[in-house]
This record gives structure tokens, sequence and C-alpha cells, in this order.
């Protein structure tokens, strides 16, 4: 045991009398639709912002004071003790990371890799005594320089191979420790600017690149799934998995549409344009809904702030967007969010977790309320009663032509209808 965080209880539900550090809306053993909390949620906590991330930004370096901040075995393992602390604490089922979030860099690859393999044969060690399993591991693609021109679409063929040989230490990873999905999010897989750039050659090597993970998860006999997070920009000026719609475009183009699915993030989704619901309605309309990364941004400042979230209303639509899917398979609600960097306390750390499990709960809650009640899904099928209409099959097979036919002979006129929105929204507020 670490003294990290010392005094700090394990977090129990109280209910809504319950003090700042109880869940008050998150029991996990509380059934909904037939399903416990937890296993509709699948929470968890993010490595890279929870224990690696120093608390910088871009206008200033770093403000956390970490014991184990620093690139030895030793200081990992500190990590990792500390990591499956707050597991503990929070009850939390699952936890992701990226390979160097866990492991300290070495002079090679082949170091790197060494290192890689020590820690996670102690993460496994840890897991079989404690519990908390992977719902995904990554790899780092975009932090060191060798990656300053992305990894799968950068010029250099040596780094896409450096990049996929990591790729394959990652995958063994994940599948020895029992992982449920791997992810890859192309921080870098894009340009700054079209003066340097082939865009045709970056985007098919950016295809080849994903074929050999699928190959490679298939050689191995990974059994779970291959997700793809999708982001606009930010660090780059445009990234080649824009967002859902393009995403399932390059899928469809490098015939993986039936292996990939896809790991939607709702900070990404704005920078996208779109609302969180509208990336997971999409992806489960597409048939490639996965899992989430769970945040929020901060809305007037623009750009990807990954803070933990707090307005259920948005939080309930989005599960009911998933609900309506039949909720989570292999993903879950990973934790994409870091603190602040004035919060410096440990006890910050454990507050923004409950915080944020007490959101998702009061959001999938009245989702499922929602659902059950089933006036929003009454309205949408009156909405398109009138395609179940057998003339309205005949048309759809008789093209223009019959389109045509039947409009000249005063089969159609049609009337606008309302859409109701305003009385749909004030529906929704009976929930949230």
């Amino acid at each position: 045991m670490t003294d990290f965080f010392e005094g700090i209880e394990t977090v129990r539900f109280e209910g809504l009398d319950g003090g700042d550090l109880s869940y008050r809306h998150y029991d996990p053993n509380e059934v909904v639709m037939g399903k416990r909390l937890e296993d509709h949620l699948r929470f968890a906590v993010a490595w890279w912002h929870s224990f690696a991330w120093p608390g910088g930004d871009p206008f200033g370096g770093q403000t956390f004071e970490r014991p184990w901040f620093g690139d030895t075995i030793e200081l990992a393992r500190l990590k990792a003790d500390v990591a499956f602390e707050l597991f503990e604490i929070l009850g939390q089922p699952f936890f992701c990371f990226h390979d160097a979030d866990v492991r300290p860099e070495g002079q090679d690859f082949a170091e790197t890799t060494r290192n890689l393999e020590e820690i996670v044969d102690y993460i496994g060690e840890k897991m079989e005594s404690t519990g908390p399993r992977l719902l995904w591991g990554t790899a780092n693609l975009f932090t060191h320089r060798r990656y300053m021109a992305g990894a799968a679409t950068n010029p250099d063929p040596e780094v896409f191979a450096y990049a996929a040989a990591t790729v394959k230490t990652c995958m063994d990873a994940t599948h020895k420790l029992g992982g449920e999905n791997y992810v890859l999010w192309g921080g870098r897989e894009g340009y700054e600017t079209l003066l340097n750039t082939d865009l045709k050659r970056e985007r098919d090597n950016a295809g080849r690149f994903l074929q050999m993970v699928v190959e490679y998860k298939h050689k191995i006999g990974f059994p779970g799934t291959i997700l793809v997070e999708p982001k606009p920009q930010e660090p780059s000026k445009h990234q080649y998995d824009y967002d859902v719609a393009t995403v399932y475009g390059f899928l469809k183009d490098y015939g993986l549409e039936n292996e990939v699915r896809l790991n939607i993030e709702q900070g990404h989704a704005i920078l996208a344009g779109h609302s969180f619901e509208h990336e997971i309605a999409l992806a489960a309309s597409l048939d490639v809904f996965g899992s989430i990364d769970m945040n929020r941004n901060d809305y007037q400042s623009g750009w990807d702030t990954d803070q933990f979230p707090n307005n259920v209303p948005e939080v309930a639509l989005a599960y009911y967007e998933i609900l309506r899917a039949g909720g989570f398979s292999t993903g879950g609600t990973n934790f994409d969010a870091k603190l602040r960097r004035q919060s410096l306390e440990p006890v910050d750390l454990v507050a923004a977790h409950v915080g944020a499990m007490d959101v998702c709960a009061r959001g999938l809650k009245a989702a499922a309320a929602m659902l059950k009640d089933g006036a929003l899904e009454e309205a949408r099928a009156r909405r398109y009663s009138g395609w179940s209409d057998a003339q309205v099959s005949e048309m759809l097979r008789g093209g223009l032509d019959e389109c045509y036919r039947a409009a000249s002979e005063g089969r159609y006129a049609p009337s606008p209808r309302s859409g109701q929105q305003e009385r749909l929204e004030n529906l929704v507020n009976k929930y949230v």
C-alpha cells in the first residue's frame, strides 16, 4: 500500500443525503431495464489523465507533483500501485491505458518493449489480486517527436514500421491482460499544410495500417473488438478520422466495416460540429458503435479540454441512443477526463470520478425511463408511418417515372406536418 490516498475511504452509495465523497445516484447493484447499473455503465478510469498527465496546458507547464513521476521501472510500479488503490476506492470495474502511460521509454525499441512486458506482468498480478479488468489498451503514437508528422500517415516508411511494431506489442499486452477492446486513436494522422502532403498516399497507408491490425488480431486469436476513435483536428489541421461518417467511409473503402467499430468521445464530437448523441446514433445506425469516452469541453474556450462530465441532460441523451442501440457489448464508459490544473490534491481525483459517475448514473436512469415510457419512440414512429404504405414501396421500386406518374394522377398532395420539436424537448425535460 502507498500513502497517496491516505485517509480516503472506499466510496459507497449513500443516496441523496450522502456526503461529497459518496455516490448519491450510482448504486452499482441497482437494476435498470433488467441489468445492474454497473453492467450498463461499465465505468473505466483512464490511466493517462489520472496518473500520467502532469497538469500542463498550451500556455503553462507542469502543476502536479506526483511521487511516481519519472522514467524508471520502479516508479512505473509505484504508479500502478496508486492506480489500483484508486480503482479500489471507487469500485470501478475497468481501466484503460496507453503503453507510454504505464512503462518508461527505453533507449531503443527493444528496451522499451522489455519495459512494457515487465510492467504488464506486474499489472496482471494486481488484476488477479484486486479484480479490475482492462476495458481497452492502446499505443501512444502521437507524443514522441518521431510522430510529429503522424504514425500510419508519416511520410517516412521507417516511422510507419516503428509504429506498427509498437502496436503489435500493445496488442500483445492487451491480449495478455484479457482486454475487451483495442483502440486506435490517430492523434497526428492528418496534415498541417497541403503544400507538403500527399493525401492519397497518406490515406492509403492509414488503410493498410488498420488492415494489418485486423490481420494480427485474427492471427493471435484476440477475441476483443478493434475500435477507432474519431477526432476532427487538434493538433492536426485536418485528421483523416474526422467524425463517425468520415471513419465509416474510410472503413468501407478498405473493407473493414465488418471488422472495426468506433470509440466515440464527447469532446471530439463537439469539435467536429456535432452533438455527442448524434455521433452515437449515427454509429449505431451504421452498425459500428462500440464504446465511449465520456468527458466534456469548455464551450467558451473552443478546444478539447477533457473535463469530467457534469451536464445530466447531455449525458442522458447520449445514453438514450446507447440504450436504443442495445447497450454496450465489449465497450463501456471510459472517463477520458482530467483534473483542472489547479486541482492538486489526491482527494480531487477521487471527487472528480465520484461526481462523474453520479452524473452518468442519473443520465442513464433518465434515458431508461424515457425509453420505457416510449413516448419519444411513438412520436418517431408516427412521423414515419407513411413509409409502411404498400404504394410507397411500389414508388421506391419504380424510380422517378413512378413518382412522376403518381404525382400526375394526383395520388400525392403532400401537406407539411409539424415536427413537434418543442413538445419533444419538453418531454425530455420531464425526465432530466
